[in-house]
């Protein structure tokens, strides 16, 4: 894997953002498109949309453009996903790395994997579905880790997000600032996420071994005590300020692993978690029992701020030449092995 491989960024929202200005900066790529939905940034230089010197390669809306255009591998980052276009992305020729899943094969997935397939062996393509949770979190760390057990009997994942100290469109996307009637009343980003994570789960029992028998899951909300103001509005008191959610998976008549996320804004509010700085944990019960704690370094003020963002761009963009070189169809984390990125040690 010492060439470069041409590559296409679709979409330039918060992941495609830091995905792009890393395939700009990385000499293991060579950026050869890139797709945007703001009619805004179509002929804009890529350099230009974040804040890089000029590439010479224009940003378009025009879908068609990019399907025609001569690539190795979408880094693909719409907010929703799109099964058909990446199965179009695919017959093209270009292999797929998608921040949007799927996964990992399960029941729930299983018609969208298997139009992917025939997709891939159309265009003689590859596809992988990677994040930071959904995805490595929840899956490749934990996975990871059990290599130092004698026995597990528990595993538990924990995304713990302030995000009053890095707000982003997650906090509109997720219904905070709703009261709990509006909230129910209506679907949002995570109605039925408790599938998407499923994949993880999924990942990591059936490389133990085992089946998963059944899905559980809970939600508890928070309610702001008093006005949250952040960069992007106000969170009124009396509503959702925190969103616990709780999703199991159960394994031989027992809840084996448990993904807990965190989404809050501050500690105003009840109940109050007190759950501290924002990081990713992984906890493994068992002989011997273990943890593990995954945050970023403090910056000049002393804050640690979520990377989950940052982390599910570059998960991607790590993988594509390893993807590119894989044979073709469904490439998971047990395909890859471990992935060994390129471009990575480099100049500041």
């Amino acid at each position: 894997m010492s060439k470069s491989y041409r590559v296409i960024q679709w979409a330039t929202g918060t992941v495609g953002s830091i995905s792009l200005r890393h395939i700009i900066e990385n000499p293991a790529y060579e950026l050869a498109g890139v797709l945007v939905y703001n009619p805004a940034k179509s002929g804009v230089d890529a350099g230009d949309i974040v804040g890089l010197p000029k590439t010479g390669v224009l940003a378009t809306n025009d879908v068609e453009k990019i399907i025609a255009t001569d690539a190795d591998c979408v880094h693909f980052a719409p907010q929703f996903q799109d099964i058909d276009m990446v199965c179009r992305l695919l017959r093209s020729g270009k292999n797929v790395v998608s921040t949007v899943g799927p996964f990992f094969p399960t029941e729930h997935n299983a018609a969208a994997l298997k139009k992917i397939g025939a997709a891939c062996q159309d265009g003689g393509t590859s596809f992988h579905g990677c994040g930071i949770h959904p995805g490595f979190i929840g899956d490749i760390l934990p996975m990871t880790l059990t290599r130092l057990q004698n026995r597990i009997d528990r595993i538990e994942v924990f995304e713990i997000a302030n995000k009053l100290k890095s707000p982003s469109v997650y906090i509109q996307f997720m219904g905070f600032g709703q009261t709990p009637e509006e909230f129910y009343s209506k679907p949002n980003v995570m109605t039925g996420s408790m599938e998407a994570f499923s994949d993880s789960m999924a990942l990591v029992v059936t490389g133990l071994g085992k089946k998963i028998e059944k899905l559980s899951e809970k939600l508890e909300l928070a309610l702001a005590k008093n006005d949250i103001h952040y960069d992007g509005g106000v969170i009124r008191a009396g509503t959702i300020a925190g969103e616990h959610y709780e999703w199991t998976a159960w394994v031989e008549s027992k809840p084996f692993m448990l993904f807990h996320l965190y989404y809050f804004l501050g500690d105003d509010m009840e109940p109050n978690w007190n759950l501290g700085e924002s990081r990713h944990r992984v906890v493994i019960e068992g002989d011997p029992s273990i943890e593990m704690t995954l945050n970023a370094l403090p910056d000049v003020n002393g804050d640690r701020h979520f990377l989950g963002i940052t982390w599910t761009a570059l998960l991607g963009n790590t993988a594509m030449a390893a993807v590119c070189e894989a044979k073709p169809g469904l490439v998971t984390h047990f395909d890859l092995g471990v992935v060994q990125p390129r471009g990575l040690i480099r100049k500041h």
